[in-house]
């Protein structure tokens, strides 16, 4: 089936936030006296920050009754890190501009709060690309699970074999392949060599990458 409409994940992708994700996580933690290694945090990079304050409370045995406070300290941080000092990744101007001379619908399908998209879309001006975003922030289930991108796809009147998807990280890679959407995995350049991406259609370095060649093969 033909491809139609691309659907883009935010953070890590088009903006470089991962990395403030893990500076206000580390804050925020540090006040319950927890420590997360590099290696812990990539585990559960790409999960909703109520899924991830959750995880690692539990682990860390710290109390139920501070998953909520927690959530929100770290979301609060994260938006004002990102604008004061995000940066738009290589890209995203291109690969937007690319996508709508071809008439493709767009969409934005992420795991973090509404106000995030809204930030997000307002420091990289793709607002006039737009034809539909979705968070996953009031699902019942986020990433790795497929909603969030089932629901957008909906919301842009597309079937999931019409779609191509541009991810980031591995839960983000394992939501589109089970929606059945073809996944472009742009993985952070300390991370390009794994293995792990291997479940992808195509892995690039960077969304500026992505030409003609590639298109003409998802298309054809």
């Amino acid at each position: 089936m033909q491809l139609n409409t691309v659907i883009f994940d935010i953070d890590g992708l088009l903006v470089d936030s991962e990395p403030l994700w893990n500076e206000a996580a580390a804050e925020v933690f540090k006040l319950y006296d927890v420590t997360l290694t590099e290696d812990q945090y990539k585990t559960t990079t790409g999960l909703r920050t109520k899924e991830f304050v959750e995880w690692w409370f539990t682990h860390f045995n710290i109390s139920s009754n501070e998953f909520a406070n927690g959530e929100k300290k770290i979301v609060e941080s994260v938006l004002h890190k990102i604008e004061t000092k995000g940066k738009i990744l290589p890209g995203v101007p291109y690969i937007f501009e690319f996508f709508a001379k071809r008439d493709f619908k767009i969409g934005l399908a992420t795991s973090s709060p509404t106000s995030l998209i809204d930030l997000v879309v307002g420091m990289t001006g793709i607002g006039h690309y737009l034809h539909a975003t979705k968070s996953a922030e009031s699902l019942a289930l986020g990433k790795p699970h497929p909603q969030v991108y089932l629901d957008c796809a909906g919301l842009l009147n597309s079937k999931p074999v019409e779609c191509i998807c541009f991810e980031d990280s591995f839960n983000g890679m394992i939501a589109v392949k089970a929606a059945r959407m073809k996944c472009v995995i742009v993985p952070h350049a300390s991370q390009l060599k794994e293995e792990r991406w291997g479940a992808a259609d195509l892995k690039l370095s960077s969304l500026q990458n992505f030409g003609e060649l590639h298109f003409n093969l998802f298309a054809s």
